[in-house]
């Protein structure tokens, strides 16, 4: 199976490409998803960060909440409370990314797709055989953010300031699509990746073959 990690800034393009992925066959975890299930009622991060930050809690007579928008105003002043933040999820997303990959090799999945925001922040690149980053100029990229329902300028530069910069992720990568222009061209792009990765698998099994049968010429 290939694992291939998808990463981006904010406002590139990743739900899309990872809902393009998805369409063509392939298994998507999506990061961000598991850590909004950690956090719901009942998630397996509540406890945990109810006693780290007891100030973003929030009781009812059936359950205890965590209010994500307090912990984010929270943790996006505060570079210590974000890194007590992670070191809460960070285990538990993992956990659940081995599950995926498990799940997924055990039902035949021939493509693996880790849809995770800080992929070489957090050292998730060295989990994956290929490594793809979605990319538009800066300008697409604030034009894109800032349509968000409560997004500002301060908060785009404060998510950028959390990531690598986007030239060192497009570096690092193995394959990079831009997504400025059409949905339709970066569909294309999505599908050459995919054939590729396909041939390319192909061609390894076929090696394997011969040198299983016996066959060094």
């Amino acid at each position: 199976m290939v694992v291939l990690g998808l990463t981006g800034s904010i406002g590139m393009g990743k739900s899309f490409a990872a809902r393009a992925f998805a369409r063509l066959g392939a298994a998507v975890y999506h990061a961000d998803e598991v850590v909004h299930r950690l956090l719901d009622p009942g998630g397996g991060a509540v406890a945990a960060v109810a006693a780290a930050f007891p100030d973003v809690v929030r009781e009812t007579r059936a359950r205890r909440l965590i209010d994500r928008k307090a912990l984010g105003a929270i943790v996006f002043e505060d570079p210590e409370a974000l890194q007590r933040l992670e070191a809460i999820l960070h285990p538990l997303v993992a956990a659940e990314e081995e599950a995926f990959l498990r799940a997924a090799k055990e039902t035949g999945r021939w493509l693996a797709v880790l849809e995770i925001p800080l992929l070489f922040e957090t050292g998730g690149d060295r989990r994956c055989d290929v490594t793809l980053v979605v990319s538009a100029p800066s300008y697409v990229q604030r034009v894109r953010v800032l349509r968000r329902p409560g997004m500002t300028p301060e908060k785009l530069i404060g998510a950028r300031a959390r990531q690598m910069p986007c030239w060192e992720k497009r570096r690092r990568a193995d394959f990079v699509i831009d997504t400025s222009g059409t949905r339709r061209a970066s569909l294309r792009a999505v599908r050459r990746l995919v054939r590729m990765l396909r041939a390319r698998r192909g061609a390894k099994r076929a090696r394997a073959k011969r040198v299983e049968g016996g066959n060094y010429a």
